[in-house]
């Protein structure tokens, strides 16, 4: 009795997912004849009707989707299970789909991953640019990248990164007969080359720190971007000063197209890590990936 009610749950569930015998039937790969006798049976079981039959379309009647919105979670998360258990029976598979900055894409997921996934063909990896104002930026996502460590019962979290700086830089240019900043108060007078996240709702204020004392100052300037290649770009062309990452103009600061100022306002901050939920610890695929992104040190 359990096993027949479980295989005519799943058949009222696929047919009410698909609105259509048809459809369901191929889903399931058995005939349209079977599948019919199949959430007939439970119905005559249960005495109720669970579907409305047309010759268009089929829709869940009131009980029936009662029952629907009770059974369907479950039905997912078993799916979700067995993925699991299948994606570790051989090798690892399965989709991650992450969000991080375009920087901490670009400078740490990217570098790590290259030379990993090549043995893992059948993991695939969706990076979702946080700073994309696309419509799957708001999307649900298997693991985040986040500066800093937070931690709670729910989630998990790997370094993925050492400590880094956010540094003000200027191009030798636009300093030409500027006096150069000697406070982080003192950008109020100068051309600041601003970032606006999309997803931010705003411009972000600068924040700088010096022996315990935090200073937070509302910036402005002729130009903002939501990319922050684009605001490195501007400086270097002599439009103002950009309060940027370290490692993304380490080159420029080297050979001298770039000056830092406030240096020493420009603590380091926490490092990047890989958040994920508890839930997830299991996947092989994204074991595979907290593998090839971990820094130690």
């Amino acid at each position: 009795m359990l096993r027949e009610n479980i295989v005519d749950l799943m058949s009222f569930i696929m047919v009410a997912r698909e609105s259509s015998f048809t459809r369901a039937a191929t889903q399931i790969g058995v005939s349209q004849s079977a599948l019919s006798h199949s959430v007939r049976g439970l119905e005559e079981r249960l005495g109720v009707q669970l579907l409305h039959r047309t010759t268009r379309k089929v829709t869940p009647t009131r009980l029936g989707q009662q029952m629907l919105e009770r059974l369907e979670p479950h039905l997912g998360e078993m799916e979700a299970d067995l993925a699991r258990i299948l994606e570790r029976k051989d090798r690892p598979a399965g989709t991650i789909r992450i969000r991080a900055s375009r920087y901490a894409e670009a400078a740490i997921l990217w570098p790590k991953l290259a030379p990993v996934l090549r043995d893992y063909p059948d993991v695939q990896v969706e990076v979702v640019s946080e700073d994309s104002s696309a419509d799957g930026a708001g999307a649900p996502v298997d693991a985040w990248v986040s500066p800093g460590e937070r931690i709670d019962e729910e989630t998990l979290a790997v370094r993925i990164s050492p400590d880094f700086r956010m540094l003000a830089v200027a191009a030798p240019a636009y300093l030409e007969g500027r006096k150069a900043p000697k406070k982080p108060q003192d950008l109020t007078g100068h051309a600041c080359i601003r970032l606006r996240p999309p997803a931010s709702g705003g411009l972000p204020v600068w924040t700088f720190g010096k022996a315990g004392r935090e200073v937070r100052v509302r910036v402005d300037g002729q130009l903002s971007f939501n990319a922050i290649e684009h605001v490195v770009d501007a400086a270097l062309e002599g439009y103002g000063i950009g309060h940027v990452p370290e490692g993304l103009v380490s080159r420029a600061l080297a050979d001298g197209r770039l000056v830092t100022l406030l240096d020493d306002w420009c603590p380091p901050f926490p490092g990047y890590f890989l958040y994920y939920p508890q839930r997830r610890k299991d996947s092989a695929a994204l074991e595979v990936l907290t593998d090839a992104l971990s820094h130690s040190g």
